[in-house]
Order: C-alpha cells, then structure tokens, then sequence
C-alpha cells in the first residue's frame, strides 16, 4: 500500500523546524541517518531524541515517522475497517492526529503503542459512526497488490491449535478469513488483530487498549473461538 506523502497541518499555530542553512554549515562534513534510529545509541536513548525531534515539529522527523510506521498503520486500519477506501482515510487521519497530539505523549509506552492507540481508537469511532448510519456498502474482499497478504504479516499467526488460516489453504479462504475479521465486534476484532496479525504482546495490547492483562487474553481466547465458528459456518465444515 502506496500512501501518498503526507502534508504537514497548515495551521500557522503550529510551527515547523527545519533545517537553516547555518544549521547545515555547522553541522558540516555530517549526514544525518535515514532514519530516526542510531547505531551509536541505544534504542531508548534514540527514541527519546527522536520524540523530542516530533515534539518541535521537525518536519523531516515527521516525514521519517510516516515512513516508518505508514505500512504497519494501514494494515493495522485495512483489517479493522475492512475496506480500502475508509483505510486510505484513516490512515491519513492518524498520522494526522499523531502530529497534533505528540506534545501531549508522555512516554509512558513505547512510540509505536501510542501510535497503535491512535489508530485503534480512530478506526472504533469510525466503526459505531458507519454503524449509525448502516452503511451497508460491501467490505472489499479482492486482492490488495500493496498490503502485505496474513501469511508475510509480521509474526502473524492465528494460535497454535485452533487458528484458521493454519489449517485451511488457498486464497478464496483468505479471503474468507478476512470478511469473517470484519464480521467480530470491534472489542474482539481489535484484540485478535493486534495479537495474531501485528503479534503484540499482553502487555502491549493492554497498553493500546486500556484493558488489563486478564481481560486481553480472555477477549482473544473468546475472539479465536468466534472466528473459528464463523469460517466453519461460511465454509459448511468443522475445521480439525
């Protein structure tokens, strides 16, 4: 998935850094890294600089933000929201919103969570809007050349025994598996989404969501076992 570069907020109220041409001269003979992270740091120490980088609305940390996260995002708001055009949007909305709000992070969790927060929080209020509105438009099932298909998710999987894309094969079921997703509420969709296609933590997920670690895995355990029930019903057989 292709999002097209992201434009900073206009509003005056919030001014960019970049980079003067005294600021390139002293910083001669200096190239600074493609991205936010450095060798020479530890990923904490890099983060935090980084972070203090967004927080002065440094233009180019923002754009190395998008580029970092863009992929992870979409695919995270294509699988909550089920179709590609309210992703597109939505994706757009968080990066967005995460510019607004940075100055607010506290840091708390890690960059990536509170990003993740954003995004989760951004698409349910989308979900219970187009529910409001019964939006009966069809959920886009055909192949989406640019997203990252579940089995090259990262770590994705779908549990270790009673998960349905480890035990059915073929595209049609992918396909199957991904309008089933769609059909959870959003409490169960979202946790099953950040547990077995992003492959987050307990933790980080109680983190994302506000739930504590106990409710997280029974919510998951309960979102495996009505997914499963769902593609047994559309395919017409028990999954073994």
């Amino acid at each position: 998935m292709a999002i097209s570069r992201l434009r900073l907020p206009s509003d005056p109220s919030i001014p960019l850094e970049s980079a003067s041409d005294d600021d390139e001269s002293r910083l001669s003979g200096y190239r600074e890294p493609a991205f936010w992270w450095d060798v020479s740091d530890s990923v904490e120490d890099s983060e935090l600089k980084f972070i203090e980088r967004l927080k002065r609305h440094d233009e180019r940390a923002f754009n190395e933000l998008v580029e970092t996260y863009e992929q992870r995002v979409f695919r995270l708001v294509f699988r909550m929201l089920g179709r590609r055009d309210e992703a597109e949007d939505m994706a757009q909305e968080v990066f967005v919103q995460v510019f607004k709000a940075i100055s607010t992070f506290r840091g708390d969790s890690k960059l990536s969570t509170w990003v993740y927060r954003i995004a989760v929080n951004l698409c349910k209020n989308r979900i219970k809007y187009l529910s409001r509105r019964h939006d009966g438009t069809q959920q886009e099932l055909e192949p989406v050349a640019e997203r990252a298909p579940l089995s090259e998710a990262k770590g994705v999987t779908f549990g270790d025994v009673a998960r349905p894309d480890h035990m059915v094969e073929g595209f049609q079921v992918e396909k199957l598996v991904h309008a089933c997703i769609t059909e959870l509420d959003p409490d169960f969709r979202e946790v099953l989404i950040l547990a077995d296609v992003e492959d987050l933590s307990y933790q980080e997920i109680a983190q994302i969501t506000g739930l504590a670690d106990g409710t997280v895995k029974s919510r998951i355990h309960r979102a495996r076992a009505m997914l499963k029930a769902k593609v047994e019903r559309a395919l017409g057989e028990k999954i073994r």
